[in-house]
C-alpha cells in the first residue's frame, strides 16, 4: 500500500512539476486563449484579450514584410519549439491575382458632441471576425479587428476547441481596422497589383505590422506619419495586390497614405484640410498624381466600383458638412455596403462588417454582414 501511495505521489508531483513549466512558458498565451469568446449568438464574431507578450521591435529587426514569414514567425513564438502549422488564406488565385478586399473609411465630425467619428465598411468574403483589446507594455492600448482568414480561419474552420485557439494569437500581428487609447484610429483598403516595396535602407515592415506599429505607439497622425520615414514599407507580392492607408487623431487630423508607384513606392501622403470636417477613401489612388474622376484600372478596382462608392459617401458628407450622428454614419456606410458582389472570377462578396469608432469615447459599434438589426459595442477599457 506503501508503494502505491508512494507511486501515486509521484506521479502527482511530476504532472504538478509539469504543469509549473507549462505555464511558466505559456501562462500569458493560455490566459489569452482563455479570454476568447463568441460574442452574443453571432458563431462567426469572436472578442479576445490579449494578454501575451509580442516584440513589435523584434518583428521590426528581423526585416517580417511577408505574410508566410509572419505566420512563421508567430507559430514560432507560441510554439516555443513545439512545431505549430498555420495558413493564411489571403493568397493570390492561380492566375496569380488577389480576390481584393474593397473597403471604405472616413473620419467625419460627431454631431453629437465634442470629436470626430470614424466609419468603416471592411468589404471581403463571408469569414469570422476577432475583436482583439491590448495593453502592450510598451505602447498605448487598443482595440482592433481583424479578418480572421488571415490567420487560417473560415465558416467551416473556427476556433471551437484549445488547438483551435491557437493561431488566434496572431491577431496581435493582423489588424485591418482599429482604435488605440489616445483616440487614434487606422485602416487599411487595397489597390490591386499595386505591391509597395520602398527600399531606402530602413528596415521592413509589412502590410499589417505598420499598423499595429502605429496603434501601439503613435498618437497622433504627425506621429504615424513619422514613423513612415524610419521604416520601409512592403507589401507581400505573393498576395498580388497593394494597399492604402487612412490614419485619424482624436483632434480632426485625418491622412490618406499612399504610394507612389512610378518613384521607388516613395510615400505619398493627402491630408485633410483644415477647413473640411471630413475626409474620406475607397479604392482608388487619390494623391493628385494619380487621381481620376473616372474608373481606372491603373490607380484603383473598378470591379468593386470603387469611384462609384467614393462618389456617393461623398455626397452624402458634403450634404452634411462633414458632420454626422452615429446613426447617419450608419446611414452613409450602408449606402455603399456590399451584398451578393459578383466579381469576374464568380467569387462573391459582401460587407463582412461595418464598423464606428468613436475617437472621443474610445468605444467601437460593429455590424456583422450587413446586419443593419444588430450592432455589438465594444469599450477600449
Amino acid at each position: 500500500m506503501k508503494k502505491v501511495r508512494t507511486w501515486i505521489i509521484s506521479i502527482l508531483a511530476v504532472v504538478a512539476v509539469l504543469c509549473i513549466i507549462v505555464w511558466c512558458m505559456w501562462g500569458r498565451e493560455i490566459r489569452t486563449l482563455a479570454s476568447l469568446h463568441q460574442v452574443g449568438d453571432n458563431h462567426y464574431l469572436y472578442y479576445m484579450e490579449y494578454k501575451a507578450d509580442y516584440d513589435l521591435d523584434e518583428v521590426v529587426a528581423r526585416n517580417i514584410d511577408q505574410n508566410a514569414q509572419l505566420l512563421d514567425y508567430v507559430t514560432a513564438k507560441i510554439g516555443k519549439g513545439i512545431p505549430i502549422k498555420g495558413k493564411s488564406a489571403q493568397v493570390a488565385d492561380e492566375n496569380g491575382k488577389l480576390n481584393t478586399f474593397n473597403c471604405t473609411s472616413l473620419q467625419a465630425r460627431n454631431a453629437e458632441g465634442d470629436g470626430f467619428l470614424y466609419g468603416r465598411n471592411y468589404d471581403y468574403f463571408a469569414n469570422p471576425t476577432l475583436v482583439t483589446l491590448s495593453h502592450p507594455k510598451k505602447g498605448y492600448a487598443s482595440l482592433a479587428v481583424s479578418d480572421m482568414s488571415h490567420f487560417g480561419y473560415s465558416l467551416d474552420e473556427l476556433p471551437v476547441s484549445f488547438k483551435k485557439k491557437l493561431l488566434c494569437l496572431a491577431s496581435i500581428y493582423a489588424p485591418v481596422d482599429g482604435i488605440n487609447e489616445k483616440g487614434l484610429c487606422t485602416s487599411i483598403m487595397a489597390l490591386p497589383h499595386q505591391p509597395a516595396n520602398q527600399q531606402t535602407g530602413h528596415h521592413s515592415v509589412g502590410t499589417s505590422i505598420i499598423m499595429r506599429l502605429w496603434l501601439d505607439r503613435c498618437a497622433t497622425v504627425d506621429e504615424a506619419l513619422a514613423m513612415l520615414d524610419t521604416l520601409d514599407i512592403r507589401h507581400d507580392s505573393i498576395v498580388g495586390s497593394g494597399y492604402h492607408y487612412m490614419v485619424a487623431d482624436a483632434q480632426g487630423h485625418c491622412a490618406i497614405i499612399e504610394f507612389d508607384k512610378e518613384d521607388g513606392w516613395k510615400t505619398m501622403v493627402l491630408r485633410k484640410p483644415a477647413d473640411c470636417n471630413h475626409l474620406l477613401v475607397t479604392n482608388h489612388l487619390l494623391s493628385p498624381k494619380y487621381r481620376t474622376a473616372e474608373p481606372d484600372p491603373a490607380v484603383g478596382n473598378p470591379n468593386s466600383r470603387s469611384w462609384w462608392r467614393y462618389e456617393v459617401a461623398e455626397d452624402y458628407l458634403m450634404q452634411h458638412d462633414g458632420t454626422l450622428t452615429p446613426d447617419q454614419m450608419y446611414e452613409c456606410l450602408a449606402a455603399v455596403h456590399w451584398e451578393h458582389l459578383l466579381l469576374p472570377n464568380g467569387k462573391v462578396e459582401v460587407t463582412q462588417y461595418s464598423n464606428i469608432y468613436d475617437q472621443s469615447a474610445l468605444t467601437l459599434r460593429l455590424r456583422p454582414w450587413n446586419q443593419y438589426d444588430s450592432v455589438y459595442n465594444f469599450e477600449l477599457k
